[in-house]
């Protein structure tokens, strides 16, 4: 198997109309275990450079109902990961080498579903952030030598302090109880 190329590309407008008929897909295979299908990653940030595959996240009835589900995930191009690493998370993967969507799954009510949508509605909001975050990526890109870790790496400290500021901005326009 060949090593993936890590790219930071800019922008591209066609990435909306390529989650939204993924999310058709997704509804029409997966029926009624699915409760909510959003776009997140940089690729649903609008002017955000991002590596060009579109991150999926999906709010599921029950993490063990979308399970059995993994044939159908595979008769439309997903490979079934597991967890992979994130505890309550089901991660599936479209494309080999050349990756076009990445699905993260979680049961509704997760932690990590508010963490997700509240960080890209924050760099939609805070288009100076975005920018930081484009400039950075493609930086991190251009000396992690297609290495994923050192990618990630490269960008752990920046996404930790801004999600937190996120998490922050979101509780502080909720009401309190």
């Amino acid at each position: 198997m060949s090593q993936r190329i890590i790219e930071v590309v800019d922008y591209d407008s066609r990435w909306p109309e390529l989650f939204a008929e993924e999310q058709r897909l997704l509804a029409r295979t997966l029926g009624a275990v699915v409760q909510k299908i959003h776009h997140i990653g940089s690729t649903s940030v609008e002017g955000l450079a991002a590596k060009p595959i579109i991150d999926i996240l999906l709010e599921v009835a029950s993490v063990a109902e979308l399970d059995q589900l993994n044939d159908q995930m595979v008769s439309i191009g997903y490979l079934p990961k597991g967890e992979f690493g994130i505890p309550r998370r089901r991660y599936f993967q479209k494309g080999d080498v050349i990756r076009t969507h990445q699905l993260h799954a979680y049961g509704i009510g997760d932690s990590e579903l508010v963490r997700h949508l509240a960080f890209r509605d924050y760099l939609v909001r805070n288009q100076n952030i975005a920018d930081e975050y484009a400039r950075l990526k493609k930086e991190v890109s251009a000396s992690c030598d297609n290495d994923m870790d050192r990618y990630c790496d490269g960008k752990d400290a920046f996404i930790k302090e801004h999600e937190a500021k996120a998490l922050q901005a979101l509780a502080a326009t909720r009401p309190m109880n």
